[in-house]
């Protein structure tokens, strides 16, 4: 399998001088889903910006699909789509202009919008709230307007943030259920989540982010090894290394 995405010895942050992110390497293969584990502040937001654009790196260099952004900023852009951890809407848009804006961004066609969109909608059981404004929803509704904007369009990669959040417990497993569906159909997901028991079943492999670096990475046997025993669940190996990596 081809690397979508190639994090290549970044080290970043939000001021010169200052780096949250310390020469951190991984890549997301085509068809993978890829957990991205820490405790707060290790910096998995921070370097779910660098992977989005929205920080340059101090150094190293983040491809997707074999591009930076500075090389093909329309192509990288496009290749993929993003789920923050909290829902960030337009309030005066309903549910259906949310889903046809990010349509248009995307270049959906016509035909293949109302498809995937009535297919969202009956998912997370958003149907009839279609034409409702997003100011008058629960947060666990505008969370699933913002997976479903997401997951409406097929790029290379979705970026993936506490998606959990919010979500009523059949909320989730739909949500579980079509990202296995998606990245089957040869998408690949890098996904953050607290929920290492959720995700342990889910990705097929794990990277360990404590204070800026990488501690380990890898299938949950790799993990296993790292935390120095192959009965571990993952919650169990990530505390056995996040103690250890102090």
């Amino acid at each position: 399998m081809n690397p979508i995405l190639q994090v290549e010895q970044l080290t970043g942050g939000y001021s010169i001088g200052r780096p949250v992110l310390h020469d951190v390497t991984f890549e997301v293969k085509q068809g993978e889903m890829v957990g991205l584990i820490g405790l707060n502040g290790a910096g998995k937001s921070t370097t779910m910006k660098h992977i989005l654009g929205l920080l340059q790196p101090h150094q190293g260099r983040v491809r997707l699909d074999g591009k930076t952004l500075d090389e093909a900023p329309e192509l990288y852009r496009g290749s993929l789509a993003y789920v923050p951890e909290s829902p960030i809407l337009y309030e005066e848009l309903t549910v259906q202009e949310h889903l046809e804006l990010s349509a248009m961004a995307y270049g959906v066609e016509r035909d293949d919008y109302a498809e995937r969109a009535q297919m969202l909608l009956d998912l997370f059981q958003m149907r009839d709230k279609r034409e409702n404004f997003s100011k008058h929803l629960s947060k666990g509704m505008r969370q699933k307007v913002m997976i479903m904007s997401a997951f409406l369009v097929h790029p290379p990669l979705y970026v993936i943030d506490e998606p959990f959040l919010g979500l009523d417990p059949l909320g989730i497993r739909s949500l579980l259920d079509f990202m296995v569906e998606t990245k089957t159909s040869g998408s690949s997901i890098l996904l953050s989540s607290h929920i290492l028991s959720t995700i342990e079943t889910y990705c097929d492999r794990f990277i360990v982010l404590h204070y800026g670096r990488i501690i380990a990475q890898g299938t949950l046997d790799d993990i296993r090894a790292a935390a120095g025993s192959d009965r571990l669940t993952l919650e169990e190996c990530f505390y056995t290394l996040v103690k250890g990596g102090g």
